[in-house]
């Protein structure tokens, strides 16, 4: 009878809600303080293991997916993903981003800087793309790393890219805030609370919360819910985009366009170092391979198409605006407003705030869908708290992993300024000597791992063309615009990169430790089971 029950309790499903210590640390070491020390004295063992240590891809597409304990609903073809890249991709960069660009740095030929960036971005993008199609979960890169480069790159991977899309959403919803002041004909600080704080943390933003809180909710009630609002709201952000490139053609004056590159070749690139923010979010999509119908054919169509599209928008929007005004006479804050006042369009103003608005939206809207799913196949490996990678039975989405992401991004858009959370960049002026050096240096460097040493990995469905010149020069193009970082920026990547270090050390390292080795146990006992089921006669 006592065995009866029991296999009832593990039949009957647990709640959703539930808050138990053995939901947050049920890895062996964490049981106690005497496991816990244990556990710490393995420290350097348990990182060599973890260290050298891959996963599988079945144990990624199948064991792992099992800690979610309800699948996740298969609901979106490349329709969906392609208004998803244009959720996720076009929002208030291009209206703020180009005008600062053009006026400061790059001059007409802002044109070309969004070409270069589109570029560096789709090297990226293929990359994504074979990522999603190869292991089609919701951990997207951080799978495929633990795959090819083991946990630790996984988790330091993760963890970055985690905290740039925190922060990113925060600014996101931010500059919310000023556009719908903007709508209101109103000072952009007019409906943040002032306080006697520091200065970049005293203007509070109450409402830059609730769009973070209305974005994640709509993300948690259903993702097909969320795709068709998204259709909506980026049709209408497209509508305002073509009117954007239509009444600037219109209004057009070709004499605007000279000269065309002010600053040199230097101004394009500076400019194509920041524009790149405009193409951030397409890594969203890769996240949500295990909710697409036919990953191999859906992502690719979905991811390549939208980027290619927007690539071609983004230009066709800067090089409108260059004609419009001379790049002198641009305004830095509100580029396409004033633009479009200096040919007598006042009213235009407003649709293009609307349009900056409709934009920042859905960027939050798939931002909390990728961010989500991306947070819930971190935890089924246990780097993080199994219980954020819970996905509801009825929603099919990750309820508490997007609460964990919302959270965060809702705390620092409270306080911080744009000012505090935007990178601001810049070439070294005497740069270009380490160029001529660093540019044979990487041809060279591939062509010797092009012919030396051979390919470990063959896609299985859709793979990255030109392996390895194709990654490589995306590598080379990512690190070329880290170059242009102020030491600002490095400093706090290493401040959050020696924190996650301190978790890794203390819990992270311990929780996957004992999560892969009680898999291996698993599969120990699983296999003379199948054997003696084998040799059992009839």
């Amino acid at each position: 009878m006592g065995s009866v029950g029991e296999m009832r309790d593990e039949i009957q499903p647990r709640s959703y809600w539930r808050w138990s210590k053995q939901d947050f640390f049920p890895e062996e070491s964490f049981k106690n303080w005497n496991t816990y020390r244990s556990a710490l004295s393995q420290t350097c063992f348990r990182f060599k293991d973890r260290l050298v240590s891959r996963s599988e891809d079945s144990n990624e597409l199948g064991d792992l997916r099992k800690q979610s304990e309800n699948d996740m609903k298969r609901c979106l073809n490349w329709w969906d993903l392609t208004w998803f890249g244009f959720g996720s991709v076009i929002g208030a960069g291009i209206f703020v981003l180009t005008g600062q660009e053009s006026h400061d740095h790059a001059g007409p030929a802002i044109v070309l800087s969004y070409v270069a960036s589109g570029i560096s971005a789709m090297l990226s993008v293929f990359c994504y793309t074979e990522f999603a199609v190869e292991i089609p979960v919701a951990g997207g890169s951080f799978a495929y790393l633990r795959v090819e480069l083991g946990d630790f790159a996984a988790f330091i991977t993760a963890g970055n890219i985690l905290l740039e899309s925190i922060v990113g959403s925060a600014a996101v919803a931010r500059a919310w805030t000023s556009y719908f002041t903007t709508l209101l004909n109103r000072h952009s600080n007019s409906l943040r609370i002032h306080t006697n704080l520091k200065h970049g943390y005293n203007l509070l933003d109450p409402i830059a919360v609730g769009v973070l809180a209305i974005a994640s909710t709509l993300a948690m009630i259903s993702t097909r819910k969320t795709s068709y609002f998204n259709w909506i709201a980026s049709a209408i952000n497209t509508v305002v985009i073509l009117f954007v490139i239509v009444a600037g053609y219109a209004h057009a004056n070709t004499s605007n366009l000279s000269p065309f590159l002010p600053n040199g070749a230097k101004g394009v690139f500076e400019a194509a170092a920041i524009v790149y923010f405009a193409y951030g979010g397409f890594d969203n999509i890769a996240t949500m391979a295990e909710e697409t119908k036919n990953p191999s054919r859906d992502i690719p169509l979905g991811l390549l198409g939208s980027m290619s599209i927007i690539t071609v928008i983004y230009c066709l929007m800067a090089l409108s605006l260059s004609m419009m005004q001379k790049y002198t006479d641009i305004d830095r804050n509100a580029a396409y407003s004033v633009a479009f006042q200096s040919v007598g369009m006042k009213w235009a103003k407003y649709l293009v705030a609307l349009g900056a608005l409709k934009g920042m939206t859905t960027v939050l809207l798939v931002g909390a869908l990728g961010q989500a799913r991306y947070t819930t196949h971190i935890a089924r490996a246990h780097m993080i708290p199994p219980w954020f990678a819970l996905v509801h039975p009825q929603t099919g989405t990750p309820i508490n992993a997007t609460l964990l992401i919302t959270i965060c991004s809702a705390c620092i858009a409270f306080f911080s300024s744009l000012d505090v959370l935007a990178t601001y960049w810049g070439l070294s002026p005497n740069g270009w000597i380490g160029y001529t050096i660093t540019v044979p240096l990487w041809f060279f460097a591939t062509m010797g791992i092009s012919v030396f040493l051979p390919q470990q990995r063959t896609p299985k469905v859709w793979g990255v063309p030109l392996v390895p010149w194709f990654p490589s020069l995306s590598i080379a193009t990512n690190l070329f615009l880290m170059g242009s970082l102020k030491a600002e920026a490095f400093i706090r990547f290493s401040v959050c990169t020696i924190v996650m270090l301190v978790y890794y050390v203390f819990f992270g390292l311990h929780a996957t430790y004992d999560m892969a080795h009680q898999q291996h146990k698993q599969e120990s006992i699983k296999l003379p089971e199948a054997d003696n089921m084998g040799n059992a006669g009839p």
